[in-house]
């Protein structure tokens, strides 16, 4: 059945409910760079400090763990973007990996990067 219906179908109906990703097309969006320490606010545990390593349209990495499970949500600020939320898919040992709630637009990312990662060499043309 799949196959009869087109791919917009599919990207519209998981949309509705948030950036809902493959893990392919997770891993397939260009991951810039930075050093970027910011607060993020967890509903139990508050405000957290989060040391954000790359980010993309999809997502972020941090350093380090939060003591939180996967699939729990944290609120972050940014420059041009505001408020939004990731939610945690992956940790490994110092490591984690946060999906955001909606991708972000291509225009808005480009001047999020450009003010996150100031080096015009390790920003690239990587959108």
């Amino acid at each position: 059945m799949h196959g009869l219906l087109p791919r917009t179908f599919f990207l519209a109906r998981n949309m509705s409910a948030g950036a809902r990703l493959t893990v392919s097309e997770m891993r397939g969006a260009a991951r810039h760079p930075v050093d970027y320490t910011t607060t993020g606010e967890h509903r139990h545990l508050g405000e957290l400090e989060l040391h954000l390593v790359n980010i993309s349209s999809q997502g972020f990495m941090i350093q380090g763990r939060p003591d939180i499970e996967s699939g729990e949500r944290i609120a972050l600020r940014f420059p041009v973007i505001g408020r939004i939320e990731g939610h945690l898919v992956w940790s490994h040992e110092e490591r984690a990996g946060f999906q955001f709630e909606r991708i972000i637009r291509a225009d808005d990312f480009a001047l999020l990067v450009a003010q996150l990662q100031p080096n015009p060499r390790l920003r690239g043309n990587r959108g």
